[in-house]
């Protein structure tokens, strides 16, 4: 195994030298081992060719590995200077088998930029070790081009469509040869491969998110102080930070509470920040992780436990790992439960990090960049004012007209945001960019975000639109089989962008938001071509860069357009809630279509005006009768007709199976039996095999462009196709459980609906309008594959020509504060490619197409006459309908292709043909007398009699004529309803002003009174009025206003000053496909000189016909509308109940029932019968797909509008023939109040056509009404109800008084049966007879019962009863029970079996009296009640003795004790019932004001009534009389508190309340904590049942302001007490008269067993001696629960105890248990505020007194003392450079207790140049400590000002660090090692053996070292090695040999010790160290230092240059002497 790099050659190498070229040479550094190659002289482009191999070792390479290169510039004199570095990631060797690549890499200078010219060129090659294919757990499949696409998410992953799941698991097994941990055994599980979010809603909620941030490992730095950020949305939170460590241990949890919709909410980050807190901030962070919520959302349990992220630096990608941070996230929504955050229990060094990372499979984080390419926009709204263009125009200043809007394009992702550049005033800009956004990938991030923005010179910039690219949608992760996956790539596709109506406005736009992408877009905003591809393995060098020319000219082809013909047939338009101005529908697919955009050509695209007309009843209709309005849109769009139908191809197979699993599920609901459910299945998939092998549409050559990602996309469907045929075989061959099935059924569901997105969906959505006059009302929006033609069936839109029913929604927020229907149309629309016209004109064999030219004739009234002339004349003499075009008949030319038929004919607006008492049946005519006077004068007759109600001159009541066809039915009276007098008069001062009063005062001058009449329509006289009026409206057909722009009406008023009239010319086609658009020839010489900047006049030039799709045939059909009763309905008046009444609607007209007074559950049995109507259409399209019937309830008021309570939609049966003997069903359908539940509806519907055959009989009438016939209303059956009526609880006040003496009224089908009083509810709230029967008939079908409504009445003073509360119980089949006939008893015997064996009897031997079984003498030190806690939960460690002792456990319910299964609430014996009073908004607390106590039961009687009928079942309840109760209420811990305090903790205490007693720990209240222990039991006595609630709170103390209530959990008692489950007090395993588990209930167990057999009428149990008994049928043995190896105590009770015992824990009784209550505050009613770990012992007074309470005070810790004496280091690196050269280092030790305060370290060792200090030094650390938790207790001050010391509980580590002392700078940190007291690894005996091999190393895979622990061991010495971190890898920097001893505090006061060495120096005695003599300081002492520093090192040169010296004075005097000497000498002068 080796890893070997060829370094080959480098170009264009830096020159730094002055002189001559470099020397350049490289370094590679691979884990620590350095090679180098030779020095190439002189060269900038040297050429190596030479391979550097390293020796692995056995170690594979894992994916975080690197490769660190360095080119360097050799020197002979000085250091050798960097020329540039680069590192080389080594993931993609990871593969398996031997890997090799080419590196071609850019190096980067000594400050990290990079040099561009110089490359360095290598290859480098991995051979792993035998048999290995894969390098560890790190190194995971990454597919080619997946680039690392899936994520590692445990076993949980959602990576990929299979993944491996891990059988066992437990601690890895280390590879003793390869030292990595061995793969585990894994076994296949089937996901589906990509999820998607899908919609999420946009209505706000309360969301909590809960973090919690437990540890950190290896984060990468030297001697760091490391702090936690957590950033949420908008909300920033830190931890503590902790003091020099690279494992910070935190623990700390952090609360983020958000009111935001999921949509809005999921897609923002979270990040996770790790700092060095030492740092400057600049540089401070050390690594970061993010994610988006919604990521955290789509976990199980919606939240990630015990979680590890690898934090990485997001500006460097190359940087690797920058460490590990353990976490748990959880986001809750309403009624969510939070899974535990506890952390997991294994030890930290076994625990499997890789398993449980957050990061890429197979290699860490890497760079990548989204390069987007933004082409060019269109269609972009007007954004700004035309303020300046108006001035600029005025003046004549500026050239052409400006597009009002300067757009720039923005993208987004993961918290990054780069735009284009802005273009000024241009609504088509082409920015041929290319935006890049750097990124990591694979992000945790899921949405790619583009935006068009608005620039604004002075405010703020405006939003255009906004879309989202989903990174699922565009990428696939792959698989490691076929599918190889790829990255995200998009287009060059249009995205479409949606929000607010396009209009521009001044004003604010109350739509702002959905241009901002929340909400549904109600508008087309404009396009843009993009796209988008993933650059993997760098990161974006420039933010923004133009486009070559090139790859614009390439992107043109895929901007090819072809003409699209979008058609729609409206067919009704019905309930319209606009009536003040004539409506029309737009219809618009992008911008073509939009009537009010200026830029496009006109066309055909909206309905004529037409003035809704009142339906008879309520509701409102557009009149088209058989001429239905038509509209056609002209649009060019891309053809991408394939990608598209592929969508219609892949919803078919959906609706398909959908519509199949849905029959398979009702079957199961039927009961039908397994053989025909499994053919059910069988079909069902079947269908989907034949389905899925449909072949997928394909591009086609020459017309359609395919992009990358459509290549991609098809691939991955055709794999998923084929493998979703190979599952649906298997599972029907293989199925065997039918809701197994099912769920397999349902994910392949999942898998196509995954399958069914097309992200480059390019075709705008079709958007209908409803449009009032000029307004915009309400809309809908349909995607436009749905409408998608195409000639295979196959790949047609499933709405293609069809008949659609569409509510329409008001826009924005608008739709959930309205809730009336806009209006409802039946529409039929159809899209296709202009050359497929002709197939949509095929469909319509129903009616006829007709075009028709059309113009209205305008005029005005100039004093009483018409005319077309004058200045009041502002419209135009002929134009269209807005007066805004002029359209004379004679510039109409037929467009080409098209020819008139027939001449120009008035046809009149349709609504003029109904009259004001159209629809009616009755109908009221009023008519008011006026009278008028002078001041001072007698009322007289007024200038104007009779008026309307505006006032204007009406015919007497004698005058007024009866219309044809109608018949009176009383004579004229005074209208005396109103606020009038008591003659009928109103006044007022002046009349046309208004502001009529009842009161007469002087100033009134006018007065009225109103005269009614009411009249009966008459059949045929109408039908013949009709005709006529048809005729005459044909003939005139004006209509009549005061102004153009006010609505129009048809009979000419005072106050009308205009009319028009309609005028059409058909048209007709002989061209086929030929435009009908005509070009409006303008001849008036006067338009051509007005101003060319008339917008007006550029519109006239195009004008559009209106279609229409006239039917020939209608057919006349009744319904019949049976609305049985409805139940559950809301609540609308103030007594809690409603008047309820319904409104069916259907088509054009509406009838309403009768109202029910008072009921929440009305009975009408009403048949409603529409009479003769006409449907136009063939009667079998009306059969198979029948019009909607909407049904609104309504609570009628006598004052004010009726509440609107709920809408229901249904279907009729239709039966063309009137003798059809089917019969409808009643159904059930759900009432919605907006998105809101309103309750059920039972009715059925029936729609007959009348083709003269005889219709069935009238139903039977009831009064005036018909009722539901007998063959549809339920079948009844007599009916037995017990009512057990216990009592009522918790009763408020009502009209503020207490309500002391109800009695309830049950109220059954009519029925009423009513209770006694209770006489005072203060003394005793339970009724003194309980037991009431009802007979009565009821429905057979339980789907037809009906509810019961139970009614309290409190009785008061003066006989007054009102009702002050009401519960509605919907169904009593959970109540109903089989009869129990006398008989049946006797045979019985009375007995029920019970037991855990088969019934019958069994004969048994009686055992003999043998020896009892050995009793042992038991050592209970250290056994606390807490030892049993934690065996029970599993927590080992903290509980070996007791586990050793085998004793007994306790139950421990993760929930409510009631909510276990089994025990069902505890209402076995009566439920609760919340009463209600007045309106239920929002769940308002306060709508609950009390409850009822009781039971029901539901069976069949005897038909005849001589029969016996059966035994009553609730005959035998218990006494109803108060108890006293000895309550105790045991609180242990609570978990996951919401903290209350601005620390983000809290100081939480215990509250307890019943009745008016309270108690509370608030003096032990556990400062700054989260997760407090309270060990804390309460005692209290209460009276039964008038105090049943047990709140208990948790509250926050505060010391100045009142304590905060963090949450709390209500227990009700009575339930408890009264349950036959026995949770009074739980039962132990074992029965115990002594010892921790000693018997603490007030009974034993005998008793108990005979009281248990009393309540169930089963004879008292029998016992045979003391070792057998039986119970019911079954005989018990001692030796059956005690065998042989059971060990009994003396503190065991009798055998004959025990037994008792035994035979109680098989029965459904509550056993001992903890329960975890969840706590929930008032202000977050539904989102749980923690945990509470506590039970309740319920002991009642008449038993007895209890036994004594188990003693569950917290444990406390020990005190302990570490002594750690440091003896010497060695080998420690040398860090400092003396003046004279030597290496050398000034050593100290410091060391402390991670988490406390205290450091101490030793003195300095001087000038140390070996590494060797000598130290002799004792550190002393007290600590408290708890053995059976193993850990630290630390308490201290979090701020100096904190009032209290924080309680942390921390693992005991102990920190030793090495440091090099500097005296005028900041001390050298040279090492550290961190060591855990329980886990400490061994020391080395010898210096020599210690290396780092003895440190556990998450990145180097050595975790398997020897550790043992101290609190075991005591004492250890020997050497530990010491490390630095600087680059992510551990470097060996020195050696401590140290002794380590722990001793409680007791053995330390017995041995004592100093510190350093201090007095008592003992223990062991320390001598002052022996260190070299040259180890000093040097200025303190400057003899050693001439000694041992200059002399040392320099004597030579001293003792040389003194003989130099000497030398040269001998020299010198020699030649100073020489010549006089050597001349005496001559001269012989010696």
């Amino acid at each position: 195994m080796s890893l070997k790099v060829e370094v080959i050659s480098a170009s264009n190498v830096p020159n730094l030298e002055t002189f001559g070229e470099s020397d350049p040479y490289t370094t590679l550094k691979y884990q620590g081992i350095s090679k180098k190659t030779q020095v190439i002289k002189s060269d900038l482009n040297p050429k190596w060719n030479e391979t550097l191999e390293f020796d692995l070792g056995g170690v594979p390479i894992s994916g975080n590995d690197q490769l660190e290169v360095e080119v360097k510039d050799w020197e002979r004199v000085g250091r050798n200077r960097l020329l540039g570095t680069a590192k080389v990631p080594l993931a993609d060797l990871c593969r398996g088998g031997t890997q090799s690549k080419d590196v071609d890499t850019i190096l980067m200078d000594g400050n990290g930029q990079p040099l561009t010219q110089t490359k360095l060129k290598m290859k480098v090659t991995y051979a792993p070790p035998p048999g290995q294919k894969q390098a560890g757990p790190a190194a995971a499949t990454t597919a080619a081009g997946g680039g690392g696409q899936e994520v590692t998410l445990d076993d949980e992953g959602e990576g990929e469509e299979e993944e491996e799941e891990e059988v066992d698991p437990g601690p890895p097994e280390i590879d003793p040869v390869t030292g990595q941990p061995k793969p585990r055994p894994k076994k296949k599980k089937k996901m589906g491969k990509r999820r998607f979010r899908g919609k999420l809603s946009n209505k706000p909620q309360d969301f909590q998110i809960r973090i919690k941030i437990l540890e950190g490992r290896q984060i990468e730095g030297s001697n760091i102080q490391p702090v936690c950020k957590v950033t949420c949305f908008n909300q920033v939170k830190q931890t503590r930070v902790q003091k020099s460590t690279n494992s910070p241990f935190w623990n700390e949890t952090f609360f983020f509470n958000f009111n935001a919709s999921p949509a809005e909410l999921f897609d923002e980050l979270l990040e996770f920040t790790v700092f060095n807190s030492r740092k400057l901030r600049s540089d401070a962070m050390i690594g970061s992780f993010k994610m988006d919520i919604g990521m955290v959302w789509e976990q199980g349990n919606h939240a990630f436990v015990n979680k590890w992220l690898l934090l990485g630096d997001p500006e460097d990608s190359m940087a690797g790992a920058k460490g590990y941070l353990k976490f748990c996230a959880i986001v809750l929504g309403p009624g969510d439960t939070p899974p535990s955050m506890s952390a997991n229990t294994t030890s930290d060094e076994s625990e499997d990090i890789e398993s449980n990372l957050l990061r890429p499979a197979g290699v860490q984080l890497r760079p990548a960049t989204f390069a987007l390419n933004v082409y060019k926009c269109e269609d972009i709204p007007r954004m700004d004012t035309a303020f300046l263009q108006g001035v600029k125009k005025f003046f004549r200043i500026g050239e052409e007209i400006k597009e009002l809007v300067d757009p720039y394009f923005l993208m987004s992702f993961a918290g990054k945001e780069v735009q284009t550049k802005i273009m000024y005033c241009n609504d088509h800009p082409e920015y041929n960019q290319k935006l890049k956004i750097g990124l990591q990938f694979p992000s945790m991030c899921e949405k790619i975000r583009l935006s068009m923005k608005d620039w604004d010179r002075i405010t703020e910039d405006d939003v255009i639109g906004t879309t989202f690219l989903e990174v699922s949608h565009i990428s696939s992760p792959g698989d490691q089989d076929k599918d190889e996956g790829f990255l995200p790539t998009f287009g060059p596709c249009f995205v479409n962008f949606y929000g607010s109506p396009r209009e521009f406005s001044e004003l604010p736009d109350e739509y702002e938001d959905l241009n901002n992408g929340k909400g549904e877009g109600v508008a087309f905003r404009g396009r843009a071509m993009v796209e988008l591809k993933t650059i993997g393995g760098e990161l974006p060098d420039v933010p923004v860069e133009d486009i070559g020319s090139e790859d614009v000219l390439k992107v043109q082809k895929f901007m090819r357009k072809r003409r699209f013909k979008l058609h729609a047939a409206f067919l009704n338009a019905t309930m319209v809630s606009a009536i003040d101005a004539p409506v029309e529908f737009e219809v618009s697919i992008g911008n073509y279509g939009n009537k009010l955009d200026d830029y496009i050509a006109p066309c055909a695209s909206t309905t004529q005006p037409t003035n809704a007309v009142f339906d008879g009843s309520h509701y409102y209709f557009l009149p088209w009768g058989g001429t239905k309005p038509c509209v056609v849109v002209d649009a060019q769009w891309e053809d991408i007709a394939w990608r598209l139908e592929a969508l219609n191809l892949f919803e078919g197979i959906i609706a398909a199976l959908e519509s199949n699993i849905e029959q398979v599920k009702v079957g199961v609901k039927a009961k039908l039996p397994t053989p025909e459910l499994a053919q059910l299945l069988i079909s069902a998939l079947d269908q989907l095999v034949e389905d899925c092998k449909k072949p997928l549409p394909t591009p086609k050559k020459g017309t359609h462009l395919p992009t990358e990602l459509d290549t991609l996309l098809t691939t991955y469907r055709q794999y998923e196709m084929e493998t979703l045929i190979e599952m649906a075989t298997n599972l029907r061959e293989s199925a065997t459980d039918i809701n197994e099935a099912l769920n397999e059924a349902e994910n392949f569901l999942q898998i196509l609906h995954n399958l069914a997105v097309e992200p480059q969906n390019s075709m705008p959505d079709v958007i209908i309008w409803m449009i009032s006059g000029e307004k915009r009302i309400a809309y809908y929006r349909i995607p436009a594959h749905t409408l998608l033609y195409s000639k295979n069936p196959m790949y047609c839109g499933r709405e293609c020509g069809k008949i659609q029913a569409i509510q329409m929604k008001y826009p924005g927020h608008k739709e959930e504060k309205k809730h009336d229907v806009p209006a409802l149309l039946r529409i039929k629309l159809w899209l296709g490619l202009q050359s497929e016209e002709e197939a949509w004109h095929q469909m319509q064999k129903e009616g006829e197409m007709a075009v028709f030219a059309e113009t209205y004739e305008n005029q005005v009234s100039i004093l009483g006459n018409w005319t077309n002339r004058g200045p009041m004349m502002s419209r135009p003499k002929f134009s269209d309908s807005q007066g805004k075009v002029k359209l004379t008949k004679e510039k109409f030319v037929p467009p080409p292709g098209w020819q008139w038929e027939g001449e120009w004919y008035i046809n009149p607006e349709l609504s003029m043909l109904y009259d004001k008492d159209a629809g009616h049946r009755t109908f009221i005519d009023d008519v008011y007398e006026c009278q008028m006077r002078l001041p001072g004068t007698n009322w007289v007759e007024s200038t104007r009699p009779w008026s309307n109600v505006k006032g204007d001159p009406s015919p007497s009541k004698g005058e007024m004529e009866l219309p044809a066809g109608w018949v009176w039915e009383d004579d004229w009276q005074i209208d005396l309803g109103r606020a009038v007098d008591e003659e009928g008069f109103e006044y007022c001062v002046e009349a046309t002003m208004g502001g009529w009063g009842s009161t007469e005062r002087r100033y009134h001058l006018c007065r009225r009174r109103r005269w009614v009449r009411s009249r009966r329509l008459v059949e045929n006289m109408k039908q013949k009025k009709e005709k006529e009026k048809h005729k005459q409206a044909a003939t005139e057909g004006w209509e009549y206003a005061p102004l153009f722009n006010m609505k129009f009406h048809h009979i000419e008023r005072k106050m009308d000053l205009v009319r028009r009239r309609r005028w059409h010319r058909k048209m007709v086609n002989v061209d086929p496909g030929a435009p009908c658009f005509f070009s409006m020839q303008e001849a008036d010489s006067k338009s051509k000189k007005k101003d060319s900047d008339d917008e007006s006049e550029e519109i006239s030039q195009m004008s559009a016909p209106r279609m229409f799709l006239q039917f020939k045939n209608t057919f006349k059909y009744q319904l019949r509308a049976y609305i049985y009763q409805a139940r559950d309905i809301l609540a609308m008046d103030d007594s809690g109940m409603s008047d309820p009444f319904a409104r069916v609607s259907f088509l054009t007209q509406s009838l309403r029932t009768e109202n029910i007074k008072k009921s929440l559950c009305p009975t009408w049995d009403q048949t409603l019968i529409f009479e003769e109507f006409e449907i136009h259409g063939n009667p079998r399209t009306i059969e198979a797909q029948p019009p909607d019937i909407y049904i609104e309830l309504f609570d009628h008021d006598t004052f004010g509008e009726p509440e609107f309570l709920g809408r229901a939609k249904a279907h009729p049966m239709v039966k063309l023939d009137p003798g059809d003997a089917r019969s409808p069903v009643l159904q059930w359908y759900e009432i919605k109040r907006g998105k809101d539940s309103g309750g059920e509806l039972l009715a059925a519907f029936e729609l007959f056509q009348m083709n003269g055959k005889d219709l069935p009989f009238m139903p039977p009438k009831r009064g005036n009404l018909f009722t539901v016939p007998n063959g549809i209303r339920p079948v009844m059956q007599r009916t037995g109800i017990e009512v057990l009526c216990w009592g009522v609880r918790n009763m408020k006040k009502y009209q503020l008084s207490s309500v002391t003496s109800p009695s309830i009224e049950f109220e059954v089908s009519g029925n009423v049966v009513q209770s006694n009083m209770i006489k005072n509810t203060k003394r005793n709230p339970n009724f003194g007879t309980p037991h009431l029967f009802f007979d009565v008939m009821l429905p057979k079908e339980e789907l037809y019962m009906p509810p019961v409504n139970i009614r309290v009445r409190d009785h008061r003073q003066f006989g007054r009863k009102p009702t002050v509360g009401l519960h509605v119980l919907k169904s009593l089949e959970k109540f109903r029970i089989d009869p129990v006939m006398q008989g049946d008893l006797d045979e019985d015997d009375q007995q029920a079996i019970v037991g855990n064996g088969p019934g019958g009897e069994h004969v048994v031997d009686m055992p003999a009296e043998g020896e009892s079984p050995k009793k042992e003498e038991v050592d209970y030190q250290d056994i606390d009640w807490w030892s049993k806690y934690y065996a029970s939960i599993g927590e080992t460690e903290k509980c070996q003795k007791y586990l050793n002792k085998d004793m007994d456990k306790i139950a421990v319910y993760e929930f409510e004790l009631e909510k276990k299964d089994g025990f069902g609430e505890f209402v076995d014996f009566c439920e609760t019932f919340d009463l209600q009073r007045g309106k239920d908004d929002d769940d308002e607390e306060s709508n609950i004001i009390g409850q009822f106590k009781g039971a029901f039961k539901v069976y069949p009687l005897p038909s005849d009534p001589n029969e016996e009928i059966p035994v009553k079942v609730l005959g035998n309840v218990p006494s109803s009389e108060p108890e006293d109760c000895v309550i105790r209420i045991y609180c242990i811990r609570a978990e996951g508190l919401q903290p209350n305090d601005p620390t983000g903790l809290a100081d939480p205490y215990i509250q307890i309340k019943i009745g008016n007693k309270s108690m509370d720990s608030r003096d032990n209240y556990i400062p700054n904590c989260l997760d407090p222990v309270f060990g804390t039991m309460f005692e209290v006595t209460t009276v039964l049942p008038m105090y049943k609630d047990l709140t208990i709170k948790v509250m926050d103390y505060d010391l100045v302001s009142s304590d905060d209530l963090i949450g709390e959990t209500v227990i009700d008692l009575e339930n408890r007490l009264l349950s036959k489950h026995r949770a009074t007090c739980g039962l132990p395993m074992s029965y115990c008269i002594e010892g921790p588990n000693k018997w603490r209930d007030a009974m034993k167990p005998k008793e108990v067993l005979e009281e248990y057999c009393k309540n169930r009428n089963m004879t008292l149990p029998m016992f045979y001696g003391n070792n057998s008994a039986k119970v019911g049928r079954k005989v018990y043995k001692l030796s059956e629960f005690e065998g042989a190896g059971k060990v009994i105590t003396p503190d065991h009770g009798p055998a004959d105890q025990r037994l008792a015992l035994h035979i109680l824990n098989t029965l459904d009784l509550v056993k001992e248990h903890v329960e975890k209550r969840p706590i929930y505050n008032p202000l977050q009613p539904n989102i749980e505020q923690g945990k509470l770990v506590m039970w309740v012992d319920i002991f009642p007074k008449s038993m007895g007194e209890p036994g004594p309470p188990f003693d569950i005070k917290a444990r406390k810790p020990k005190e302990y003392m570490l002594r750690a004496v440091i003896y010497n280091t060695v080998d420690v690196i040398l860090d400092e450079t003396s003046i004279t050269g030597e290496k050398m280092s000034d050593i100290y030790v410091t060391g402390w207790l991670q988490g406390a305060e205290e450091k101490q370290k030793t003195d300095i060792h001087y000038r140390s140049l070996n590494g060797e200090g000598n130290f002799n030094w004792r550190f002393v650390f007290p600590f408290e400590f708890m053995p059976a938790e193993n850990c630290m207790v630390v308490k201290k001050k979090e701020k100096f000002w904190s009032l209290d010391e924080t309680e942390q509980r921390l693992p005991a580590i102990f920190m030793i660090q090495v440091w090099d002392n500097d005296k005028f700078s900041f001390d050298d940190f040279l090492g550290t090692v961190e060591l855990n007291l329980n886990n400490m690894p061994m020391p080395s005996k010898r210096a020599g053996s210690c290396d780092l091999k003895q440190l556990p190393d998450i990145t180097m895979g050595n975790t398997n070292v020897k550790t043992v622990s101290l609190f075991e061991q005591k004492r250890l010495r020997g050497f530990w090695p010491v490390y630095d971190e600087k680059n992510g890898h551990r470097e060996l920097t020195g050696k401590v040999e140290m002794e380590i001893e722990l001793i409680t505090k007791d053995e330390a006061d017995v041995r004592p010790a100093g510190k350093a060495r201090d007095e008592p120096n003992m223990n062991p005695v320390l001598e002052p160290p022996n260190r070299p003599e040259t180890s000093f300081l040097w200025f303190t002492s400057p003899f050693k230092t001439l000694r041992y520093i200059i002399w040392a090192n320099y004597k030579w040169y001293f003792i040389i240059g003194l003989l130099v010296l000497l030398l040269i004075l001998l020299v010198f005097l020699f030649i100073y002497f020489f010549p006089g000497n050597f001349s005496a000498w001559i001269l012989g002068n010696n």
